[in-house]
């Protein structure tokens, strides 16, 4: 009986260990092992003519445009003003001697996407960034979200349905032409316990989910599909106004992430994000409860130092 347990025993430590090994494999191995040894096996250049970026006038989808078009890319903008994706079309051309198309869409309405494949149905389009996306204002229960602007409609439309009707514009001529590669922009929110964030983990989990199977069906297609579920980056969005290590600058991001394209379906695409990802759901791993009480009393500390702002601005 004794002989017994300790055989139990031994194994179990071997499963732990091997566990171990390889999350911490896993942890280093696409943001820092294989760009190390040059093992992208992407050919840019042979992709095709055009980048096509959703929400692209600012953050990380700007700083996707503008590392696209330095890799030769013609660019098509698509973003939601008019205004800001010029100054960012004529930014592009200027610096990287490169063609621009710029769409004014709004991804919130769902009837926008026969206007958008007919723009678009001229370009061989090599890569699509669906970077477009919307957050809460501040941590919210969800109970509490105000729904008398469509709020949880409008993201689910911005973050969802934006993704799948671009793939389903813009893929069948990446699959004819059996090249392509496609990245799509979701949070670690979706990777880690995110309460007060329900709604919108939840639009990134789906994307998540939909991209690493789109991975698996087009992959024989000559097709790389990808999932990057960034932590905090310094852009509007956060409201992080001074990058950081842990909050990179849009460029710095970007640079990383796509370092990573061919090597993992599923990726943060930054070093420390994966660090923090893998502390957040080591500690789940060891015990839920503990895990979710972290994150939620940091959640409600967000909350609670955004109403109190805004109550202050209100008086």
């Amino acid at each position: 009986m004794e002989s017994c347990m300790c055989a139990i025993g031994a194994v179990c430590t071997a499963i732990v260990a091997l566990r171990l090994f390889r999350a911490a494999f896993d942890l280093f191995y696409d943001t820092l092992i294989a760009p190390a040894l040059n093992l992208e096996k992407i050919d840019w250049k042979s992709l095709g003519r055009w980048a096509v970026v959703t929400g692209s006038t600012d953050g990380i989808g700007k700083a996707y445009a503008e590392a696209l078009a330095a890799r030769g890319f013609n660019v098509a903008l698509v973003s939601r003003t008019q205004s800001k994706l010029d100054a960012v079309a004529d930014e592009i051309k200027s610096k990287h001697n490169v063609e621009t198309k710029t769409i004014a869409a709004d991804f919130t309405k769902p009837d926008i996407y026969d206007g958008l494949a007919k723009q678009l149905e001229d370009l061989e389009v090599g890569v699509l960034v669906n970077n477009v996306g919307m957050s809460y204002d501040h941590p919210e229960y969800y109970l509490q979200i105000p729904d008398h602007a469509n709020f949880v409609s409008n993201l689910i439309n911005c973050n969802v349905l934006s993704v799948m009707k671009m793939c389903k514009i813009v893929m069948p001529g990446m699959v004819k032409r059996k090249k392509g590669v496609v990245i799509n922009l979701a949070s670690t929110a979706a990777l880690v316990p995110s309460p007060l964030l329900a709604v919108y983990s939840s639009t990134k989990a789906a994307v998540t989910k939909f991209t690493s199977d789109l991975a698996s069906e087009y992959r024989d297609d000559g097709l790389v599909v990808q999932c990057v579920c960034p932590g905090y980056v310094a852009t509007k969005l956060s409201k992080i106004k001074k990058s950081t290590w842990m909050a990179p600058s849009p460029k710095r991001f970007v640079d990383s992430a796509l370092a990573t394209v061919g090597l993992s379906d599923v990726t943060t695409g930054y070093l420390p994000h994966n660090l923090l990802n893998a502390v957040v759901n080591g500690l789940d791993w060891c015990s839920k409860k503990l895990s979710r009480w972290v994150v939620l009393s940091e959640m409600q500390g967000v909350r609670k130092r955004a109403l109190k702002k805004a109550a202050g601005k209100s008086n």
